[in-house]
């Protein structure tokens, strides 16, 4: 499941570092925001799990609408923008809610193992990107086209039989998905409080598609239908 793109250049040019206490308070907050985000997703993929297909392809393209447009909204009003992320929470959930059920239902020790990879692998990578000292801006172009080319790899596999797909996929979602948690995380170190919302959204996508790409790995791709 390719993130919006655009999300990405949100906030990502060098900002002065703020203080240690105001560091901490866009921490928790970004922090506070991805978990209830997260939350409103899980809701939204329980509401999702007897959706038919095309509801589910007109879901993503409100949830991403709502992801890009936050980037305007938190401009004006951040409680605006943060209901927009909390919305686009609950409505990619249920986007996806059919294919977390039909994993589920196949495979249930596969969601499991997942959301844990997940949880180490965000941890881990989101943990050098806050601490390292250096400035991550700059990857900002490079994983542009990275996320482009990660598309175009998906439309040629969609279409044509390769042994090993799934995992070719997978390998090389996580491998982008590493570097944009480091990069995000590191936005987050540079951040001031009123980029909180936008880089709250970006870290959400980081965890959604770090968790569907495992997912597919320890599932087999067996959710695809």
């Amino acid at each position: 499941m390719p993130p919006d793109p655009s999300l990405r250049y949100a906030g990502t040019l060098a900002q002065p570092r703020p203080a240690a206490a105001d560091a901490r308070a866009v921490f928790g907050q970004v922090m506070g925001l991805v978990a209830f985000t997260l939350g409103f997703f899980t809701l939204g993929a329980y509401i999702g799990r007897d959706l038919s297909g095309g509801a589910g392809l007109i879901a993503f393209v409100v949830a991403f609408a709502l992801l890009f447009g936050l980037n305007i909204a938190v401009r004006r009003s951040e409680p605006v923008a943060t209901v927009m992320l909390f919305a686009a929470g609950l409505v990619l959930g249920v986007a996806v809610g059919r294919v977390l059920a039909a994993y589920a239902q196949a495979d249930p020790a596969a969601v499991w193992q997942a959301g844990g990879a997940t949880a180490l692998f965000v941890s881990g990578f989101g943990a050098y990107g806050y601490a390292t000292r250096r400035d991550l801006s700059s990857w900002a172009r490079g994983l542009f086209w990275a996320l482009l080319g990660l598309i175009g790899v998906g439309i040629v596999l969609f279409f044509v039989s390769i042994p090993g797909a799934n995992i070719i996929w997978s390998v090389l979602g996580l491998a982008l998905f590493a570097a944009y948690t480091m990069f995000d995380f590191n936005r987050l170190r540079r951040a001031g409080i009123g980029s909180a919302v936008p880089i709250a959204a970006s870290i959400f996508l980081d965890v959604v598609n770090v968790f569907l790409f495992f997912l597919s790995l320890f599932g087999g791709g067996g959710g695809r239908r």
